[in-house]
């Protein structure tokens, strides 16, 4: 798919400076207005249809394309990294349209990063619905901050519902099975990675984000907002 306009195309680049001097640099490009990926015109690999590597509870499977468009989305990124050890020590810069991010940390955190924004935008209708998260994409997110962008824009998406005459999840019930489902999506992607890699960063850097997705769920299920609404004490006066 071919863009128009560079001001149609959300940009994020990912710059990982190793320990000996080089460098791998990986972008990925967004349609502004729908958030999804755009894809280079290319052959994908076997491993990447779905008879290889949907999920159990894919509603695509029986759709005319023949490939998961999750693994279209990884493809790229595992054959970049498939002999980078995880633990590999790097200096990552994220550039973005508005600022730029660095950190040093292992290369595994960055990957997540990435993998975050590629299986959010690639299409999967269990992954839709972090789309909004992709658009104010914070590199090296904490577990806290992670929770409070999930839950705020979750309770943001049920305001929009209410002025649209639908009915508004307060509970944050939906927001539970959005991440159950994403869970079951994580765990099936490390499972099939892990037949593909030479090296571990990928499947580690999907094991992190599930850590998240196992975070977000435990305090949905245990109601354990104490820590969050501390911080609203003014709200609440």
């Amino acid at each position: 798919m071919q863009m128009e306009n560079e001001k149609d195309i959300l940009k994020y680049v990912y710059k990982f400076v190793f320990t000996d001097g080089t460098e791998k640099t990986f972008e990925i490009k967004l349609d502004s207005e729908s958030l999804n990926i755009i894809r280079a015109e290319k052959e994908y690999p076997d491993w990447t249809k779905f008879e290889n590597f949907s999920c159990e509870h894919c509603p695509l499977n029986k759709s005319p394309q023949s490939h998961c468009p999750v693994a279209m989305n990884l493809s790229d990124i595992i054959e970049f990294f498939t002999n980078t050890p995880s633990y590999e020590e790097s200096k990552i810069y994220v550039l973005s349209t508005e600022r730029q991010y660095a950190k040093k940390t292992s290369v595994q955190v960055g990957v997540s990063s990435i993998i975050g924004i590629l299986m959010a935008t690639s299409g999967c209708p269990h992954l839709e619905k972090m789309k909004p998260m992709v658009r104010f994409h914070l590199p090296f997110a904490s577990l806290e901050e992670t929770e409070f962008r999930v839950m705020s824009m979750y309770l943001l998406a049920q305001y929009f519902r209410s002025k649209n005459n639908q009915t508004p999840d307060w509970e944050l019930k939906g927001l539970m099975k959005i991440y159950e489902d994403i869970q079951k999506v994580n765990q099936n992607v490390a499972a099939k990675i892990a037949d593909l890699e030479r090296r571990d960063t990928s499947i580690n850097a999907v094991v992190v984000l599930n850590n998240f997705a196992d975070f977000v769920t435990f305090t949905i299920d245990e109601k354990d907002f104490g820590h969050l609404e501390k911080m609203f004490r003014s709200f609440l006066d």
